[in-house]
């Protein structure tokens, strides 16, 4: 059969490569091919376009880049109408594969979406359009089971892919010396994977290092922006590897992350952390508007109380940033209940294998409608 995946970011790159695999083993006939990035390529996709054009992040630069943005949904339709899939499998990346998936059953497609847009954050009224414009959702976070059944739509849970790349990871015993890193203890920084992002957080984070001169930081970037855009920000003290977070994390006391996806698997590699986040004033203030959690991580999100200080837009200066670090690398009953409760929100994402359940499923429901 024939399958159409976009993913329009890094994470989702990460996860549709696993649900890749898990599509081709259960379909050894399966052609793919995908909007998405390396991982996915690495996996047997072919890629038409790769998420680098598509990160635009925060409302404001949604907004200057729109007519960008609604080109590429007009091309990624016509990408699709000459395939042909026999379905399409959107992964996250709400505005536009919501827009895609509205499209694509309105023409007959099959539509399967992996890893639920987060309607519960913010206009959950999007939760209809899902149910109307899916044949099936798969959720990764289990609150979001109760979520949909107020709006009588059953979802399956399948557990948290990030999962699924954790449990393969070993740690790289060669680490600190491939990229002659001292043997200093370490605050990574993970500022994020778009461009926008990582200025604004890199500025900040680095700026404490005066604060803690017993420690080295070391930026995880990631390949798709250029090392000359990460250049500005090193230092005898502050070092640069590139695609290698979580050997980062392995081997660090502490972590200062952008809030998304990063905020989880640095829990779940067991790291004390501290939450950064900040974006345009235009966009923050209509998020503050609309987002309707009580909190942006998804650590604190799953736990439904704050494990991780968030620092967020005006409370994220350099002062408050140090005082937090300071309380998760010294004091240690600080740090004792955030490893406990990072270990709670561990036992309620499930198991592993959610990516491989999922395509599983997918390609199950697929045979059982031609019979």
């Amino acid at each position: 059969m024939k399958y159409f995946i976009i993913a329009g970011e890094r994470s989702g790159d990460l996860h549709g490569s696993n649900l890749i695999k898990a599509i081709v083993s259960a379909d050894n006939q399966a052609e793919i091919k995908a909007w998405g990035g390396d991982y996915m390529q690495e996996a047997g996709a072919e890629i038409k376009k790769h998420y680098r054009d598509l990160a635009f992040m925060g409302f404001l630069e949604v907004l200057k880049n729109l007519p960008k943005i609604l080109g590429f949904i007009g091309e990624c339709k016509k990408t699709i109408g000459e395939f042909k899939p026999d379905a399409i499998i959107l992964i996250d990346y709400a505005g536009f594969n919501m827009r895609i998936a509205k499209w694509a059953k309105k023409n007959g497609y099959k539509v399967f979406y992996y890893i639920s847009p987060k309607v519960w954050a913010w206009n959950q009224s999007r939760a209809w359009s899902l149910k109307k414009n899916l044949d099936r959702l798969f959720v990764i976070f289990p609150f979001e089971v109760a979520f949909f059944k107020k709006y009588n739509f059953e979802v399956e849970f399948v557990g948290n892919p990030l999962f699924d790349a954790i449990s393969t990871f070993k740690p790289a015993s060669d680490f600190l010396k491939r990229n002659e890193l001292s043997d200093k203890k370490i605050i990574a920084l993970l500022p994020g994977s778009r461009k926008q992002e990582v200025e604004k957080m890199l500025n900040l984070m680095v700026a404490t290092q005066n604060k803690f001169p017993d420690y080295q930081y070391v930026i995880a970037g990631v390949g798709n922006l250029p090392l000359s855009f990460y250049e500005p920000f090193l230092n005898e003290n502050i070092k640069l590897i590139i695609d290698q977070t979580y050997d980062l994390l392995s081997h660090s006391a502490a972590a200062l992350v952008t809030s998304g996806t990063a905020t989880l698997e640095t829990a779940l590699l067991g790291v004390p952390q501290v939450v950064c986040y900040k974006t345009s004033g235009f966009s923050y203030n209509i998020a503050k508007w609309v987002i309707k959690v009580p909190y942006i991580s998804l650590v604190n999100l799953v736990a439904q109380k704050e494990v991780v200080k968030e620092l967020i837009q005006d409370d994220l200066t350099i002062e408050n940033v140090s005082n937090e670090l300071d309380k998760i690398i010294n004091n240690q009953s600080f740090r004792n209940q955030q490893m406990l409760d990072y270990k709670h929100v561990k036992e309620s994402l499930g198991e592993v294998g959610a990516s491989e359940k999922t395509g599983r499923r997918i390609v199950e429901i697929l045979n059982s409608t031609k019979q």
